[in-house]
Order: structure tokens, then C-alpha cells, then sequence
């Protein structure tokens, strides 16, 4: 692929990325978004719809993952960087909605803390932020 697409196409999909980010108080349920810019060290957890909350997680877990993975495609143009990295967001998925949903049925009044965190990393495409170096650091030392 040549440099100047391969440039265009990284921008895009950070593109994308933020305009996930920039609408998502439009496109998905989420009432933790307020909770967790205001009161979440001393207020109990809000009221919410559980399964329209995790619905919406997932939706948007999968459309950060597939631009991510996508993303990861372009960069290093691998089969195997697009393999493993399917793999593991489909292995991470059910993993953190699990201790997530774990986590907001114990959460107590100011100790939400570990929720937010998980969620956090339900949201955001912070996996690509760790599989970028990691597949930068494996292609210098194995020829990737």
C-alpha cells in the first residue's frame, strides 16, 4: 500500500474514533457518563436500565474494536496482527462484561472506582493504544 493512502487511511479511522467519542452522550445509553463527572466519590450508583446499558457498551466496544482492528490492519499490513487482534478483542469482551457486571452489583456508595476503570476500558479503544507498540516493538525485534 502506498504511503500517502496507508497516511489517509490511518486519519480516517482516527477520525472516526473521535466522532465516536464526540457523539456518544447521542448515540448510546450511558447514565455512569454523568454520574462518574459528578458525584461517584460519595453518591450510590444511579438508576438505570441494565440491559439497554450493556447493549449499548457492546455496540460501542464493537465499533471501537472493528475501527481499531481495522486500524491495526493498515498499520502493519499482517494477516497475523489481524488475527490475533480479533482474537483477542473477542476474548476481552466477555471477560470485562462479566467483571463489569460484577462490579456495579457490589459497588458501594463511593467506591466505584474499579467500575469506572473497567468501563473505561469497555469504551474507549484503549487496546489499540497497547496493541500499537506492542506489534511496533514485535515487528523490530521478530521482522513482523
Amino acid at each position: 500500500m502506498r504511503r500517502g493512502v496507508k497516511i489517509l487511511l490511518v486519519l480516517i479511522g482516527l477520525t472516526l474514533l473521535v466522532l465516536v467519542r464526540f457523539y456518544a452522550e447521542i448515540l448510546f445509553y450511558d447514565p455512569l457518563l454523568k454520574f462518574f463527572k459528578t458525584h461517584h466519590t460519595t453518591d450510590p450508583l444511579p438508576d438505570f436500565d441494565t440491559g439497554k446499558l450493556l447493549a449499548h457498551m457492546i455496540l460501542r466496544y464493537l465499533i471501537n474494536g472493528a475501527i481499531s482492528i481495522g486500524l491495526l490492519g493498515v498499520i502493519f499490513q499482517k494477516k497475523e496482527v489481524v488475527r490475533f487482534s480479533v482474537l483477542l478483542y473477542g476474548v476481552v469482551l466477555p471477560l470485562l462484561i462479566t467483571v463489569f457486571l460484577i462490579l456495579l452489583h457490589i459497588s458501594e456508595a463511593g467506591h466505584q472506582l474499579p467500575l469506572f476503570y473497567v468501563r473505561r476500558f469497555l469504551i474507549h479503544p484503549l487496546l489499540l493504544l497497547l496493541l500499537v507498540p506492542a506489534f511496533y516493538l514485535q515487528r523490530l525485534n521478530k521482522g513482523l
